[in-house]
């Protein structure tokens, strides 16, 4: 009997040792359920700050894109005033013109030669009016072309007026183009 020990150390020994594995295992699960804790929180606290950073980054592309409307409504309004200016600057130099084709058509017109309408369409002047002889008409288109303001005269109507059998007069219709010699001295220099 010298072989059998039959103090309980041995079984106390076990159990310590199981108590110290259940209890090992257990700070190594507490250890990894904290550890996969502590990941879980730091990946949604990325999440979170991403989110956060995609909502400023949004906020700030909407006011951008509220600043890119105003400008586009402003590069508008500028190119509208821009061509405004351009076309009061134009009727500003066109004003001296005007004095000019008048002066120049009192030069034109021949003795003899009396104007019934005189209509003006951008650059194209139409003229109707009465002479006394045919040949007024004539000297009335070579001065036009003669004329540095005045360019491409053209007779598209010539009546005769009668009284009787007798020519008293002619009715006639004219085309002349306006020129602006003053432009091409600018652009000369």
């Amino acid at each position: 009997m010298a072989n059998i020990d039959l103090r309980p150390w041995r079984e106390e020994r076990r159990k310590a040792r199981q108590n110290q594995f259940v209890t090992i295992l257990a700070i190594v699960a507490a250890l990894a359920a904290g550890a996969g804790w502590a990941w879980n929180q730091s990946v949604q606290n990325q999440i979170n700050f991403q989110n956060a950073r995609n909502t400023y980054l949004e906020d700030k592309i909407k006011d951008l894109d509220v600043r890119i409307k105003e400008i586009q409504t402003l590069r508008q309004q500028r190119e509208e005033l821009i061509d405004r200016m351009n076309v009061i600057a134009s009727l500003q130099g066109d004003r001296p013109i005007i004095v000019h084709i008048f002066e120049e058509l009192v030069n034109a017109t021949p003795e003899g030669v009396f104007f019934s309408s005189l209509i003006v369409n951008g650059t194209s002047i139409q003229i109707s009016a009465q002479a006394d002889k045919a040949l007024s008409v004539s000297d009335f288109l070579r001065n036009l072309d003669n004329s540095v303001w005045f360019d491409n005269a053209f007779l598209e109507v010539m009546e005769s007026i009668k009284d009787g059998q007798e020519v008293v007069g002619h009715k006639f219709n004219l085309r002349v183009t306006r020129a602006n010699p003053l432009k091409n001295e600018e652009e000369d220099s």
